[in-house]
């Protein structure tokens, strides 16, 4: 069975965004060190038109084939006129105002975003399902993820979009790894405790 990542940016408080989703500060971050770790970990994980610019577009996927966000997420390409933002991996919007795709390789969810997300870990494939965010996806399928990629910028930012926008419930993970870098940055992975 696929498993479902929630690889996510966020504040050391917790937050992935100011209170308007806006997350551009975080950018200043992605220093030569911890770039070479996104592009050798993580490569799927860079927006298509970034990896063309870099000159880094045939790198091959190494954790997943498809990509779950939001349409605040969605937004975000949408406005710089990019309909297939990932187009590198299978996409899915989940949306409830989005009446239909403007790109045939993004694929609408506007009803079930859970029981799509159980259909795309039950299929039979080598690469994982990609969770990219915001904070309302992440809190509606906070019982689907298996595994959290939480990069930690070192921020405090007191009030933002929260990791995970849901009603109070414990959800146990396990930590797996943890990983520092120089700028300070501290990359931590978690397992779903079953």
């Amino acid at each position: 069975m696929r498993r479902l990542t929630y690889f996510v940016a966020c504040s050391i408080d917790g937050f992935i965004g100011g209170p308007d989703g806006d997350a551009s500060f975080m950018t200043r971050f992605v220093d030569e060190e911890y770039f070479g770790f996104l592009k050798s970990e993580y490569p799927e994980t860079l927006p298509t038109q970034g990896r063309r610019h870099l000159g880094i577009d045939d790198l091959p996927n190494k954790r997943f084939d498809t990509i779950v966000q939001g349409r605040g997420s969605y937004d975000l390409a949408l406005k710089e006129g990019i309909t297939s933002p990932y187009a590198h991996l299978r996409e899915y919007v989940a949306s409830r105002t989005l009446a239909e795709s403007p790109d045939p390789n993004v694929e609408i969810v506007s009803t079930d975003l859970a029981g799509r997300v159980r259909a795309l870990k039950a299929e039979e494939g080598a690469y994982d399902v990609y969770l990219c965010g915001g904070s309302a996806v992440a809190g509606e399928l906070v019982d689907e993820i298996d595994e959290l990629v939480i990069k930690t910028y070192p921020i405090v930012l007191g009030t933002g979009m929260p990791m995970f926008g849901s009603a109070f419930a414990v959800s146990e993970f396990v930590t797996r790894d943890v990983r520092t870098f120089g700028n300070g940055v501290v990359v931590r992975t978690y397992d779903r405790k079953r």
